[in-house]
């Protein structure tokens, strides 16, 4: 699926400038989607007092999404080495905080999604409880692993730098058809991993996440989706720009981006686990 974070955001929408702000020169944005009392208006939308007091803000730019994007991963990776450092090596306490952690951040994540305003202390309480998981289950593959952690960071990182140039220098389109093909892929990935894990309930084993040729490609299409979806994110917040959004909504993509990078540091994580499993 699309990242909801996203897909539910007026202002990340590619049909123009819905907050009524200067647009950029040559661009012409007018009027949109949204705003109260034109056709079209769907739920979601923003209210006049919600557009005024946007309108009264500065226009978000790339350096906004950039560094609130650093901080909200520097959080995370903060309260990750924490959490690597004083829960993993406890057996019940890692159960605890995977469970607690894992729940809290899902919920969090979902209420920030569709929020009409991002709620920036929502986004930090979701960085301290993604950063408790992520450190825990790290600390848990360091353990079986020796040296994997910083081989996934790396490698997560590296992803995303180059996924980034290619972005930007390679002038890769996001199309209405790209687009479509992503959203459909990952929704089946899902789809198919949340089976897995619902027979290995029942003592089920499909091989989708462990290893094997069958986990090994699996882990492979999940950083391959995950590569594509972050492509998207940088599609959104670029649109987000060129809407002239608020500087506050680049909270949200921001807050967009580091959960698609949760998700491809994890699959990197699983991928290396099983190359070190040989």
């Amino acid at each position: 699926m699309a990242n909801p974070v996203f897909s539910r955001a007026e202002a990340f929408q590619p049909h123009g400038n819905p907050f009524g702000q200067p647009a950029y020169a040559g661009q012409g944005y007018g009027p949109q989607y949204g705003m109260s009392g034109q056709p079209g208006a769907e739920w979601g939308a923003l209210s006049h007092d919600d557009m005024h007091e946007q309108r009264a803000e500065r226009a978000m730019t790339f350096d906004d999404v950039l560094g609130r994007t650093g901080l909200v991963l520097l959080i995370i990776a903060a309260i990750g080495a924490v959490s690597f450092t004083l829960i993993g090596p406890n057996v019940m306490a890692s159960g605890a905080a995977l469970l607690v952690g894992s729940i809290a951040a899902f919920i969090t994540a979902m209420i920030v999604s569709t929020r009409r305003k991002v709620p920036v202390g929502g986004v930090i309480f979701y960085c301290l409880c993604e950063g408790l998981v992520l450190g825990t289950m790290s600390a848990i593959f360091e353990a079986m692993y020796p040296g994997i952690v910083v081989q996934a960071v790396l490698g997560t990182f590296a992803a995303a730098g180059v996924t980034l140039a290619g972005y930007k220098f390679f002038n890769i389109q996001v199309t209405p058809r790209f687009r479509q093909i992503v959203i459909i892929s990952t929704f089946g990935f899902a789809i198919a991993m949340l089976i897995n894990i619902v027979l290995m309930l029942f003592g089920i084993h499909l091989g989708l996440a462990s290893f094997g040729p069958i986990g090994i490609l699996c882990s492979a299409v999940g950083v391959v989706l995950a590569a594509m979806n972050l492509v998207m994110d940088f599609d959104y917040a670029e649109q987000g720009v060129r809407n002239q959004a608020p500087v506050s909504e680049s909270w949200r993509a921001a807050f967009g981006i580091a959960v698609t990078m949760v998700w491809l540091y994890t699959e990197i994580l699983r991928i290396l686990s099983y190359f070190r499993s040989e």
